[in-house]
């Protein structure tokens, strides 16, 4: 039976119960309306856990390439102190699992009820993910990213509120994503379609001062001292799509020899994390290129562990959907991308109340580049990739561009 659902209409009030100035609601304006779509898309809850109860029925007859069987993880660390600062975006740490690749259409009954309700949750919002889902050109996986990222001014030492720096920030998250891998004959194209909710909570619960304090100390540096005044306490949500697109390359798991290859993306962010519309492109050139989709900083929606290109033409006949064996490669990558932000935690400040706050700029441009090798480790494939990223100003306070580096460790299990 169907669950009614009524519009939510939601009205920000601040912690006193009074409304909001106008000046406030302004700044977060946009941010609030993606909030109140948010709220509306979970009005439709009930609906999830009734289908959930009602296909329990025939989870004996799953298969195993129809439920979640994680088949590797990936460690990242990125901190500015690898290029010699300590200010902007001063940390980040992801770990993610990555399912194995499933292919035609998903039995709900068959998937640990979280992904279950991700997938409902999409379905709800975005129709059109899984029209073509029994296709045998498109096959696909699950990821789970748990993470955290802080954010400091750049004088240390300073205790009091500094007006025209950013705010001590922290996000502690769990990210729940589908990838879905297409090929397009036609265009001889590929795509990589994502779509990722982020849950988590910004402030003190983030455990950002700890996190930090624990490295400078085990390192020995100066630790920040303006903590007491980070951003307070509030959930954090977000949606992320994300789609790659580059040229077909088969279905071996690499492109054997020296080559190179382009890979474009576009993504959209919606919630009180950020809220943002990003355009990029990647260029690699180098020894046995793997067939995935590039390599990226961390961010919603840019874990580097799609399905195989081998699953999408193995499923029709309905063989195993086991990825083709690697071989050594290695090669080098550079990356650009340029994002339109309208809202963004770290430099808006709290959603739900008054807080510190910079001037956001609403355009930031960001570049990479790296390298990255893969081969066999103790029988597993294993893959690591480093980079230098460098960010344009993303305050109008804020005097010089940003640099961090990034590491990243990738094992099949």
């Amino acid at each position: 039976m169907a669950v009614p659902c009524r519009r939510v209409e939601v009205t920000l009030r601040a912690r006193n119960s009074t409304r909001m100035s106008s000046k406030l609601l302004t700044r977060h304006g946009l941010g609030r309306s993606a909030l109140v779509f948010l709220l509306n898309g979970l009005c439709f809850l009930p609906a999830m856990v009734q289908a959930v109860t009602e296909d329990a029925s025939g989870i004996n007859d799953c298969k195993p390439n129809e439920s979640i069987n994680f088949r590797g993880g990936t460690v990242r660390l990125e901190n500015d102190l690898f290029i010699g600062t300590d200010q902007n975006y001063t940390n980040g740490v992801a770990f993610t699992l990555v399912s194995h690749d499933m292919s035609g259409r998903l039995r709900a009954e068959c998937l640990p009820v979280p992904v279950r309700l991700h997938a409902e949750l999409i379905k709800f919002l975005n129709p059109d993910f899984w029209d073509d889902a029994g296709s045998s050109v498109n096959t696909q996986n699950v990821v789970v990213k748990f993470g955290q990222s802080m954010y400091t001014p750049k004088d240390f030492s300073r205790t009091d509120l500094i007006l025209d720096d950013r705010p001590y920030a922290g996000l502690l998250y769990m990210g729940l994503s589908w990838n879905r891998r297409k090929h397009e004959p036609q265009a001889n194209l590929e795509m990589l379609d994502t779509r990722e909710i982020t849950l988590g909570v910004i402030g003190p619960w983030s455990l950002a001062e700890q996190t930090q304090n624990l490295v400078h100390d085990a390192r020995g540096i100066d630790k920040f001292s303006g903590w007491q005044h980070q951003l307070k306490n509030e959930p954090a949500i977000q949606f992320a799509l994300d789609q790659k697109y580059k040229g077909y390359r088969g279905t071996d798991a690499i492109t054997p020899g020296f080559s190179a290859d382009s890979i474009r993306s576009l993504g959209v962010r919606l919630g009180n994390i950020e809220t943002s519309a990003t355009l990029g492109i990647e260029g690699r050139i180098g020894w046995n290129l793997p067939n995935d989709f590039g390599s990226y900083p961390i961010r919603p929606g840019a874990e580097n562990r799609p399905p195989s290109a081998a699953s999408i033409h193995s499923a029709a006949d309905g063989a195993n959907t086991t990825a083709i064996k690697s071989q050594p490669g290695v090669h080098l990558f550079g990356t650009f991308e340029t994002k339109l932000v309208a809202h963004d935690f770290s430099l808006d400040g709290n959603f739900f109340r008054s807080s510190h706050h910079v001037s956001r700029r609403p355009w930031v441009v960001q570049a990479a580049m790296g390298a990255s090798a893969h081969s066999t480790l103790a029988g597993h494939g294993a893959s690591v990739a480093v980079m230098r990223v460098y960010r344009s100003r993303e305050f109008k306070e804020q005097t010089t561009n940003h640099a961090y580096g990034s590491v990243a460790l990738s094992i099949e299990f």
